[in-house]
């Protein structure tokens, strides 16, 4: 079975880990995490980047930190992971969903501003299989609005938009390190602040509540309770699995880059031919090859697509069910004008395996599958 996912791994990993096993640091803070916090402010130039426990966790804290609360609306797709509009529900905001482009599957920025009310505090732009959202257009639009921008790069590590680095351009971004995303740590995040302004009240947060950071620098002789917080540090064993990773970066994204492309020449017939639509990046956009989806006809052709694979070896998955559809999204969120592409768009997207050592024959693999389910 050519699985849809592999974790990467690189065989320093285990030298790392045995280390802070062997120096018993193995909360959080430690040198490592120190290592990938440093590596991500250097290649996105970000102010502060600070390691948390998921992308879920470094999402909360931007939640926190733009101090939304009861009956503020946050807007932003409906077609993401829950995670995003979960950390704005816990603040008791309301979710407010707009339409998505169905040319990247992310939102729509000609459709925001119709959405802005007076309890409008942000807008949460997902940048969806690593490929920006039109930041210039929704930076414009928070600024004439007065409104703070969290960017959910969950997929977006190794992206940028116009030579800026995915997750530096709002005033906060959040990256992922889950095990299916192209660098890992298992579970773990990052939150990623554009101003140092706010990094303090960041630390506090991250530090349930104290200032322990600041007594870890010796800038205080004691911590105490100081704020509002919980425990969002990784263990630094995590940070010593990502770091492996982070140290060889342009190779796993060279090599997930050249899967990416093998599989657009290798389909690009077919879409030629009307049978099926690929990913599109528009100029401007860098992409970091996070996946490779295809489009099909509708829901009951992409079903039988994926069912063919599997009985050929591969398993290929669909992603996200609409927030707007789901229970919660219903109780919580509310959707702004019509819903013309994102279920649409869902129903018809089957995403293909990709991962750091997935071999050119296992693609050609795949694509020939493709080519044979939809006679080609």
């Amino acid at each position: 079975m050519i699985n849809f996912n592999v974790p990467p791994y690189v065989e320093t990993a285990a030298e790392y880990i045995q280390e802070c096993v062997k120096n018993q640091k193995i909360c959080g803070d430690g040198p490592y995490t120190a290592k990938c916090s440093r590596w991500i402010e250097e290649h996105t130039g970000t102010a502060k980047c600070l390691l948390t426990t998921s992308c879920t966790h470094a999402t909360e804290m931007a939640a926190l930190l733009t101090g939304v609360g009861e009956g503020d609306e946050v807007i932003m797709p409906s077609y993401t992971f829950v995670s995003t509009a979960n950390a704005f529900v816990l603040r008791g905001a309301v979710p407010v969903f707009v339409d998505i482009r169905p040319d990247t599957m992310n939102i729509d920025e000609t459709k925001i501003e119709a959405a802005i009310t007076d309890k409008t505090k942000g807008i949460v732009p997902v940048h969806y299989a690593g490929v920006s959202c039109e930041m210039d257009t929704i930076m414009e639009i928070a600024g004439r609005h007065d409104l703070w921008v969290v960017e959910d790069a969950a997929q977006g590590v190794m992206a940028s938009y116009k030579g800026k680095a995915l997750g530096s351009i709002g005033d906060f971004g959040c990256f992922s390190f889950h095990e299916t995303k192209n660098y890992s740590m298992g579970e773990g995040g990052a939150l990623l602040i554009r101003d140092a302004a706010y990094v303090e009240e960041a630390e506090i947060i991250r530090e349930k509540g104290t200032n322990r950071s600041k007594y870890f620098r010796g800038q205080i002789d004691k911590y105490s309770w100081v704020g509002r917080g919980s425990s969002y540090l990784p263990s630094d064993m995590n940070a010593a699995y990502l770091y492996s990773q982070l140290e060889i970066a342009e190779k796993i994204n060279e090599a997930r880059l050249a899967c990416w492309r093998r599989y657009y020449e290798n389909l690009s017939p077919l879409r030629d031919a009307g049978k099926l639509e690929l990913p599109v990046v528009p100029e401007g956009c860098t992409h970091n090859a996070h996946m490779f989806y295809i489009k099909l006809k509708d829901l009951e052709q992409r079903e039988a697509l994926k069912a063919f694979l599997y009985q050929n070896g591969i398993l290929a998955v669909f992603h996200y069910v609409p927030l707007h559809t789901a229970a919660a999204g219903k109780k919580y969120g509310r959707f702004h004008g019509e819903d013309i592409y994102t279920t649409k768009e869902s129903e018809r997207l089957l995403r293909l395996p990709l991962y750091y050592g997935l071999s050119m024959e296992n693609v050609d693999y795949i694509c020939g599958r493709v080519k044979e389910f939809l006679g080609a």
